[in-house]
């Protein structure tokens, strides 16, 4: 006797899985400053990394440093929070892998590929590659 069995795929929504991801790892709406300082200091943390084994990187007195500005806006303007970082930066292939996944981690990626021997994993902070899409909740 021959059973026919069907397969079906799971669906998703993407916007509404996201809020819920979010939301309930992030119950503050302000968390958002948090994870992109955070982001910030793995690209620092990142670019130290590479000045100590490749020379040809970077000038070893080069200021590896986060700054945050709030610029003054005019009355109806959008406020604005900048964040700029001295760091390492992603190339747009980077940008696209990893903020294109959910829970694609480009810091658990760089750890994997030093060696974990090599580096403290709590050096580098996203790991989990969930934090930038709490930026996205209150854009």
């Amino acid at each position: 006797m021959t059973v026919q069995t069907d397969s079906y795929n799971f669906k998703a929504e993407i916007k509404q899985l996201l809020q819920i991801l979010v939301h309930s790892l992030y119950k503050d709406r302000d968390i958002f400053l948090r994870e992109l300082i955070s982001n910030a200091s793995d690209a620092l943390t990142r670019l130290h990394f590479e000045m100590l084994t490749n020379r040809d990187v970077l000038d070893a007195d080069a200021e590896l440093a986060i700054h945050i500005d709030v610029p003054e806006v005019e009355e109806g303007e959008a406020k604005k929070i900048i964040i700029k970082d001295s760091g390492i930066g992603m190339t747009r292939d980077e940008l696209i892998h990893n903020l294109g996944t959910i829970a694609q981690s480009g810091a658990r990626e760089f750890l994997s590929k030093i060696g974990a021997e090599e580096m403290d994993p709590s050096d580098v902070i996203g790991q989990f590659g969930v934090g930038f899409y709490s930026v996205f909740m209150v854009a």
